[in-house]
């Protein structure tokens, strides 16, 4: 069995778990998600906690191949069962900069709209599961209940102009690191 998917989980106030078969659905102040669980994995849920079970037989368990993976998938169980108990109470948010003269963003509507040098602008539709919010043309945080979706969005962004590594321009997370490489006339001058 697992080390991690061994740990119970702290259910947080105002938020509740239905098991239905395979299906979880988390219910909390922010909203709800729901997620299907394998077959040979069972939810155990008693005062204010939840422990993810192995249900294998001693049969299968005696097999080594099957055994490993269902250890590996019992703590991924575990982790993504975690990040929808924090996203139904708390949620999730990333925060990207826009680096570079002239860099702006803005929200109208339902469209994120980004001036990043391109001789257009740069329009994307915010999709329902998240919301956006610029501050101050420079900033854009993204905000939502599902971890997996506001990563996804935010690496959707990111992409569109990822920094670059002269000078630096370009979209990044928040507290990303851009290793700027030495150009050409700077090269010139060391000789």
């Amino acid at each position: 069995m697992a080390r991690l998917g061994k740990k119970p989980l702290i259910i947080p106030e105002g938020v509740t778990i239905e098991i239905s078969g395979e299906m979880i659905t988390v219910k909390g102040p922010k909203g709800e998600l729901a997620r299907t669980m394998p077959s040979f994995l069972g939810l155990q849920v008693s005062d204010g906690k939840v422990v993810v079970e192995n249900l294998l037989s001693e049969d299968d368990a005696s097999n080594r191949k099957l055994a490993g993976k269902v250890g590996a998938l019992h703590g991924l169980m575990r982790s993504l069962i975690r990040n929808m108990l924090i996203g139904v109470s708390d949620g999730y948010e990333k925060v990207l900069e826009l680096h570079g003269t002239g860099y702006r963003g803005e929200v109208k509507e339902s469209t994120l709209i980004l001036k990043l040098g391109f001789t257009h602008l740069v329009e994307t539709p915010i999709p329902s599961y998240v919301t956006v919010e610029v501050v101050r043309n420079q900033a854009i945080f993204i905000r939502g209940i599902d971890k997996e979706k506001v990563g996804d969005f935010a690496a959707s962004v990111r992409r569109i102009s990822p920094p670059e590594s002269y000078k630096g321009k370009g979209i990044r997370y928040r507290g990303e690191y851009v290793r700027q490489k030495v150009g050409k006339a700077a090269l010139g001058a060391q000789k």
